[in-house]
């Protein structure tokens, strides 16, 4: 499949960077440490609030992960943890309540196959994951739970996964978790209906999975027109009335880090949320995109208004993003061109599909809008950055999103129509050393068999010419780890991007250099 490829700056299928070790204009110029290069935070999680405007997201600080939050009327990002240590605790699964005014997540890393919580920091007691509650108003993270993937209800209710089964508890008050379900093979994917009383989830099994609806008051649980094959992704209608999923034939196949371009076609189902039958409202052609191949998003198909299903599709060889009505119909290409779409979600009005791609530049991302029934893709940030992660805030009129640059590190903004503007600009240490960065620049060259391949140069400051200059070629990753003219939105290609800058042009190295 034709995909924008890079040998590039910090990861991709390689890395070109070209440094004077030599021949610099002056001992201070472009002079950083390593730590200062790593010293900004790195944001992630990003998620707005269903109510009231807020965002919410995760900031990696020099290994201390804690959650942030802005709300409006200025958007000034805060902490809401206070968590001081580097102990290789991640932060996920971050979740608003249905008003906007507390924050869902989980601290902990997943377990492993012996059911075993990492604990880098080797500390005595061992380590959880454990799912929090912590109102924007102020205090201390309340404890809820061990677990993971919590859904929260519009009433307020909390499903989760723990033991290998779903779980719940009421935010309201002091209740013990209960078991909700208890069902055979590993559930997850848990999806509370529009209206708080049903819960539809996936329960895998091996090489076939279920897409089931769980009915807590009734107490019962009803699969969804069960086959053999990989059932997931379920997205309720907004009435509450219907379960659209997504349905993968069945393979024993390991498909990672490979080629994977044709097969068995995938499909998409739309069900009666009470009796359990559906219908296939879309399949994919024979051929290319027979294989389905996902984005970023809060779930692999999202239901827009007025009444369709947007969903990624590989038809021509690019990822790009389609919509079909609930009822089946003709499809419609909502972002054409030769580029790849990556970061997605709905519009609060579920009118429009935001999402990030590299039209028209392929070494950067940007931010881009359409409707759901199609029509011309509307590009919301043009210029030289990197933009992902868009989601649009509840009643403002404002796109929260995540930036980066050439020079400056990942950040979350917020898009208006007077401009953009970052939500925690004092959170980027005083002494982050952005002047001193390089700017690269790109480079394309032919592959052995005349393939076009996307490079980074970088070159000191200063005059060119003069002497032949050491030079780093770093290969690393495959075609969908793409390094770009910037700081990039992976957080270990972020690492790696200072290493590189920081290796050429940092004081220390040139002083050591011949």
């Amino acid at each position: 499949m034709r995909r924008p490829v890079c040998l590039l700056g910090a990861a991709g299928f390689s890395l070109l960077a070209v440094a004077a070790a030599v021949a610099l204009p002056g001992p201070e110029a472009g002079s950083f440490s390593l730590e200062q290069a790593l010293s900004a935070p790195f944001p992630s999680d990003l998620v707005a609030a269903p109510a009231g405007g807020a965002v919410a997201w995760v900031f990696d600080t020099r290994g201390a992960r804690n959650v942030w939050a802005a709300e409006p009327p200025d958007y000034r990002g805060r902490p809401l943890t206070a968590y001081s240590d580097d102990e290789g605790q991640e932060i996920s699964d971050l979740a608003f309540t249905a008003d906007g005014r507390t924050v869902v997540f989980v601290r902990g890393g997943d377990a492993n196959r012996k059911g075993e919580i990492p604990n880098p920091a080797l500390s005595p007691e061992g380590a959880e994951q454990v799912i929090f509650s912590v109102p924007l108003a102020g205090g201390a993270p309340k404890r809820l739970a061990e677990g993971h993937s919590p859904a929260v209800s519009r009433d307020g209710r909390v499903a989760f996964l723990t033991k290998g089964q779903v779980w719940s508890l009421s935010l309201a008050g002091a209740e013990k978790p209960a078991l909700l379900l208890k069902i055979r093979g590993e559930p997850a994917s848990l999806r509370w209906s529009p209206d708080g009383t049903r819960l539809a989830f996936v329960s895998r099994r091996g090489d076939h999975a279920f897409v089931g609806v769980c009915d807590p008051a009734a107490k019962s649980v009803r699969y969804l027109d069960p086959s053999v094959d990989r059932d997931q992704g379920p997205v309720w209608s907004p009435d509450g009335g219907r379960v659209a999923f997504l349905r993968v034939p069945a393979s024993r196949e390991l498909q990672s880090f490979r080629p994977h371009r044709e097969g068995p076609p995938w499909s998409i189902r739309v069900a009666d949320a009470a009796s359990g039958s559906s219908r296939e409202v879309f399949r994919a052609e024979k051929g290319r995109g027979s294989v389905f191949r996902g984005v970023v998003s809060s779930n692999p198909i999202l239901w827009a208004a007025p009444d369709r299903l947007v969903f990624p599709w590989e038809r021509d060889g690019w990822t790009h993003l389609y919509s079909v009505p609930a009822s089946g119909g003709q499809t419609a290409l909502l972002s054409p061109g030769d580029f790849e779409v990556e970061y997605v979600s709905l519009s609060t009005d579920r009118r429009s599909v935001l999402y990030n791609s590299n039209q028209d530049d392929t070494d950067r991302r940007h931010l881009w809008r359409v409707a759901a029934d199609g029509g011309r893709p509307a590009r919301m940030t043009p210029g030289d950055g990197i933009e992902w992660a868009p989601v649009e805030t509840a009643g403002r009129s404002a796109v929260a999103f995540v930036r980066s640059d050439a020079r400056r590190p990942p950040r979350p903004a917020l898009w208006t129509a007077d401009g953009v503007s970052d939500l925690a600009p004092e959170a980027i240490p005083p002494d982050f050393p952005e002047a001193a960065l390089v700017i690269p620049e790109p480079v394309v060259f032919a592959a052995a068999d005349g393939l076009k391949i996307h490079g980074q140069l970088f070159l000191p400051p200063g005059p060119r010419g003069g002497p032949r200059r050491p030079a780093a070629i770093f290969f690393h990753g495959g075609s969908r780890r793409q390094m770009l003219l910037g700081w990039h939105y992976n957080y270990y290609y972020r690492n790696s991007y200072a290493f590189n800058d920081d290796a050429l042009f940092s004081r220390k190295h040139r002083q050591n250099s011949p």
